[in-house]
């Protein structure tokens, strides 16, 4: 019995330069996707750029939910780079709300559960034909309860709520001691996860990319470079990278000089010029200043005998 061949994993593009190619398409679509990191590795600004370019370029409304900034704080922090949040929450395309979670503030009491955020998000999704959430971060919310069976228990709650409400979703975490995350359980419960890191080697700055897992899809395992300038976050992926290069009429184009736009990296900076590796040397045998014997007798002082063929190397 023949059956319906099975639908390839649909993907919503991020609309983050280079991490859509190294996915194949961008993040799974209606599933809930972990970016994790240290701090200032960039982890809100991926969040908030996967919102934006869905509201602006996609015609994909959608919510941020914050636990740490403020609305008035995160529009001011991404202004610079061009994010009129105002402006989007004014035309109904971005819901941001921040929900303030202070551990001094909190009193256990009964059992722990995340109904009234379902309620809370469920409302702001509907408000809007959200299909795009982001929840910054999720440390916060479990900031205050220490019943560790009832986080893990939660966690998988809130993550299959968020599938079943059929939204495209990317959760913010912190990066834990020797684990993705701080209690070690976003990762295995997220169908993608993608890790940022920000280092310094010998006194040089590197940001960096890479998918640790992505569920029923082909991606890149590399670590990318990515950069953050006035124009938001960029992957820099080799694979992803053009150049369109043309001779310069100056000089053959195997030994001349290649005229050059640079990437991303770069943005706006004039052409510069990338001198063409020089031709290889050819090593000829007998050098040039190379005297041959003055009588055969004297070929013992020479390397080459009469027995032995002139030749020439790197021909």
């Amino acid at each position: 019995m023949d059956h319906p061949p099975v639908a390839k994993l649909a993907k919503t593009r991020t609309g983050i330069e280079g991490f859509d190619e190294i996915t194949d398409g961008g993040l799974p679509t209606g599933r809930p996707s972990l970016v994790c990191g240290g701090a200032g590795c960039g982890k809100t600004l991926f969040a908030i750029s996967f919102l934006v370019h869905g509201a602006t370029r996609f015609d994909e409304p959608g919510v941020f939910m914050s636990f740490e900034e403020s609305t008035d704080e995160l529009a001011q922090n991404v202004a610079s780079l061009g994010f009129d949040l105002p402006g989007l929450i004014q035309n109904k395309r971005i819901v941001l709300d921040h929900v303030r979670v202070e551990r001094s503030e909190i009193e256990e009491t009964g059992d722990y559960d995340l109904e009234a955020l379902f309620i809370r998000l469920g409302y702001a999704i509907d408000s809007i034909g959200a299909r795009r959430v982001v929840l910054d971060t999720i440390e916060s919310l479990f900031s205050g309860l220490t019943n560790q069976g009832i986080l893990r228990a939660e966690l998988r709650r809130l993550f299959r709520w968020l599938k079943d409400k059929g939204v495209t979703c990317v959760i913010t975490g912190e990066r834990g001691e020797g684990t993705l995350t701080r209690h070690g359980l976003e990762e295995y419960v997220s169908d993608a996860v993608i890790l940022l890191d920000h280092r310094v080697i010998d006194e040089i700055s590197t940001r960096r990319l890479r998918i640790v897992k992505y569920r029923g899809s082909a991606h890149g395992t590399n670590e990318y470079p990515f950069l953050i300038d006035e124009d938001g976050i960029a992957v820099l992926p080799v694979t992803s990278l053009g150049i369109p290069c043309r001779p310069n009429e100056s000089r053959p184009a195997s030994r001349g000089s290649i005229r050059c736009s640079q990437a991303k990296a770069t943005s706006g900076a004039a052409p510069f010029s990338c001198p063409a590796p020089p031709a290889p040397a050819r090593a000829v045998w007998p050098p040039t200043s190379w005297t041959p014997p003055a009588a055969a007798g004297n070929a013992r002082s020479c390397s080459c005998s009469r027995n032995r063929p002139r030749r020439s190397c790197g021909t």
